[in-house]
């Protein structure tokens, strides 16, 4: 098992037991140059919200997409886009992603702008 492998496998045990309370989830997806946001339905076949740091305001105010200051601006961005569509409380799917850095910078930043999980 290679280490997408093994990082997919952990995102679909999550994605799983997200499934089973029925909630809207904010999915984090991160490359070595971007950081992506999307907040999906409960049933998993819509985006109400997403974010990116290929946004044209979000790649002017932050030079490099990769980094934490990116991210922090992407959460941010997120939560606005989610009290705008009127979601307040979410699940946090990391896509299998390690809870660290970037990661942990997009959901504090978002929890800091108002989404609850």
């Amino acid at each position: 098992m290679d280490k997408k492998q093994a990082r997919l496998r952990r995102a679909r045990k999550t994605r799983a037991r997200i499934a089973e309370l029925k909630m809207v989830r904010l999915s984090v997806h991160r490359s070595n140059s971007h950081i992506y946001a999307q907040i999906i339905d409960a049933a998993g076949d819509r985006v109400l919200a997403s974010a990116s740091t290929l946004e044209a305001d979000v790649r002017s105010a932050v030079g490099n997409g990769g980094n934490v200051s990116a991210a922090v601006a992407v959460g941010q961005r997120i939560a606005e886009k989610a009290k705008a569509a009127g979601i307040a409380q979410v699940a946090f799917d990391r896509s299998g992603f390690k809870y660290h850095g970037r990661i942990k910078a997009l959901a504090d930043a978002a929890r800091e702008h108002g989404l609850e999980f």
